[in-house]
């Protein structure tokens, strides 16, 4: 299947400053992209050259296998939804949704039957006659997505359409998005800082920091695998535990050593560290760390280690202790007798483990 959209050594200067360096991109038709990083790594900016809204510095860009690089935004078959809605206040909702197709001359009939399709899709029909301002926000949200599901474009691009809203409506309008990616079986590329959201909704992610991409992968990929420290750190939450430790090979794999502050050091033994260097950061998740009894099998290890803090947090409990300087959190059941202050053996899954080099940050494994 040729790529619905392809990026090939995209740069983006403004000036003398580089925002975007040589992304690399490909997704296939009924995707579900998500660009996702810090503030000011650079994702809106490639959503704009995707869009034609920012002329990129080099590179080329082609959708549905047509060169697009230096095509008008009108005439790339995209239709985009903005976080800010972008609604025309004077006209009613049902106008706001048709306008654009009346703009490029579609017949009065087709513009009323693909209106009444996307309100119903949408659960919107009760709100066509009234004006955006008699709107909440997540009507509005519906709205623009609304405005931009009549075109049937070959690209829909979202930016962080949904960091307006409250909480609980977030997660509402988040399934209502996916809900529509499953059923329309459309390409989305969707700008987000939230790494909730981009696990959630994607079936491949990209994640940006200072322009650059870290990694492109599946949610699974990059949450399991991470390809560096920074992917390990941002994406998850909490976040990966990532802890200083030695490696010293032996016969069958390699023992791994984390310190204790006032004990001595926790040894670790794993296959997979064999022909690992010396020192390297081990990362864990959080669920990676288990109450001794509730967690077996080859490659689980227990430790013991003394509590800090506890935190409820509902069906979990989080735990936090300190191993090799570090605060390390472990996510246990909502019954742990765990209390700050008293010792709590840990059951370790070493199968989940990720190493990596301290001075590139790069994954070893």
């Amino acid at each position: 299947m040729a790529p619905i959209l392809e990026i090939n050594n995209i740069f983006k200067n403004y000036g003398s400053t580089e925002i975007l360096k040589d992304i690399n991109i490909a997704i296939e038709p009924g995707d579900f992209l998500v660009l996702v990083g810090p503030s000011g790594c650079g994702k809106s900016t490639l959503l704009n050259c995707i869009a034609g809204l920012e002329p990129t510095t080099s590179g080329s860009l082609h959708i549905g296998g047509k060169d697009m690089t230096h095509v008008s935004p009108k005439d790339r078959d995209i239709a985009m939804v903005f976080q800010s809605y972008a609604l025309y206040p004077t006209m009613t909702v049902a106008k706001n949704i048709t306008f654009g197709m009346k703009v490029r001359g579609v017949d009065a009939a087709t513009q009323e039957a693909k209106l009444n399709e996307v309100a119903s899709q949408l659960q919107i029909e009760q709100l066509l006659h009234r004006r955006p301002g008699q709107l909440s926000g997540g009507q509005r949200q519906r709205v623009a997505m609304g405005r931009a599901l009549v075109r049937d474009p070959k690209l829909f691009l979202f930016d962080e359409p949904l960091s307006n809203l409250d909480a609980k409506l977030r997660v509402e309008m988040r399934s209502e998005i996916k809900k529509l990616h499953q059923s329309l079986g459309a390409t989305m590329v969707y700008v987000t800082h939230d790494q909730i959201e981009a696990m959630t909704l994607a079936t491949k992610i990209v994640v940006l920091k200072g322009g650059i991409v870290q990694q492109i992968g599946t949610p699974a990929e990059i949450y399991n695998r991470p390809a560096n420290l920074f992917v390990a750190d941002f994406m998850g939450s909490p976040a990966m535990n990532l802890i200083p430790a030695k490696v010293t090979q032996n016969g069958n794999g390699a023992k791994i050593e984390i310190t204790r502050s006032n004990e001595a050091p926790i040894i670790l033994h794993d296959k997979k560290a064999s022909g690992l260097p010396q020192n390297v950061i081990l990362g864990l998740r959080p669920e990676d760390i288990a109450e001794a009894g509730f967690r077996a099998g080859e490659g689980v290890q227990e430790a013991s280690c003394q509590v800090d803090m506890v935190e409820p947090a509902g069906a979990d409990t989080y735990v936090v202790s300190e191993l090799g300087g570090k605060q390390v959190t472990a996510r246990l059941h909502a019954e742990t007798s765990a209390a700050p202050g008293e010792k709590l053996t840990f059951a370790i899954d070493l199968n989940k483990v990720s190493y990596f080099a301290p001075d590139t940050g790069e994954r070893l494994n």
